[in-house]
């Protein structure tokens, strides 16, 4: 396993981690990976697959915040470079470490989840969650105030094959199209979990959580909603295959919200809607899932 060290410079110096780090606005989270890792590790590499979408909160008492991440787990092959020790950055050594030799380490929690070991007590981690907003837009360099979102959705099926969607809102980016159940996952919530909590609110359906099937980045770099001003939206979207095992009539709970319908299609009714009244996650999900 290649792991990377927190340096002095760090919120855990010491601790050892994937590499990796943040993605960039509007930037492909398959891209990030790659950079990320020549810069903490020297080597080059290319994306095979996607391992799993898992977040985490920890506290930084000295600095007097508690930090909640939503993290893309990606698994790569090496093409080349050398290992590579950095001074004076965030990270300072990348190191290769048998599983139980990685096990000996202080450990970020979720490296230690994505490697299956026993949880790390290298982060602090906060009893509850602290209140925080579903998201900040900022001025950005442009001009526009900018936003960057993690949501997670799901591809719902039934017993008799039907796939549920959600109509978006008027007032809303993407009014009128049809959607996938699911949004932006709370400070301190597993996707998941959101994504269930989100499938109850939104259709009043009760699934279950079956594979992960993708991520989905999307960026409208101009979109006027509820907020009153135009938003360069960036949305990093895991979506996730669900079963409905007892559908019932779609109900939506959350009135005057961003979505206002639910609806079952039969297959041969979603291949026949146009193009663009789908959303591009809800396009790109129900591809993934071999569904059109």
């Amino acid at each position: 396993m290649l792991l990377v060290r927190a340096s002095e410079r760090s919120g855990t110096p010491g601790t050892w981690s994937l590499p990796g780090g943040a993605v960039d606005h509007g930037e492909d989270p398959n891209h990030t990976v790659v950079r990320e890792t020549a810069a903490e590790t020297g080597l080059s590499v290319a994306v095979s697959g996607l391992h799993d979408v898992l977040a985490d909160m920890r506290a930084l008492p000295e600095r007097g915040i508690t930090i909640h991440t939503d993290r893309l787990l990606y698994r790569v092959t090496v093409r080349g470079g050398t290992l590579t020790e950095r001074v004076d950055r965030p990270t300072d050594l990348a190191r290769w470490f048998t599983l139980d030799e990685a096990r000996g380490l202080p450990l970020r929690s979720f490296t230690a989840r994505a490697l299956g070991l026993p949880a790390s007590s290298a982060d602090i981690v906060p009893d509850e969650a602290p209140e925080f907003p579903s998201f900040y837009a900022v001025p950005g360099p442009d001009g526009l105030h900018r936003a960057q979102r993690f949501a997670a959705y799901a591809v719902v099926t039934d017993p008799a094959g039907r796939v549920l969607l959600t109509r978006v809102s008027d007032g809303y980016p993407g009014a009128g199209c049809w959607h996938l159940p699911g949004g932006g996952t709370d400070y301190g919530e597993q996707p998941g979990a959101a994504l269930i909590r989100e499938l109850v609110e939104e259709t009043g359906q009760t699934g279950r959580l079956v594979e992960l099937l993708g991520v989905a980045s999307h960026r409208d770099a101009a979109s006027l909603g509820p907020e009153g001003y135009p938003i360069d939206w960036h949305g990093v979207r895991a979506f996730y295959r669900v079963v409905v095992d007892q559908p019932a009539p779609p109900t939506v709970a959350d009135i005057g919200g961003s979505t206002c319908e639910a609806r079952w299609f039969a297959r041969d009714e979603l291949g026949a809607l146009p193009a663009d009244r789908l959303t591009e996650v809800t396009a790109e999900a129900v591809h993934a899932a071999q569904l059109t």
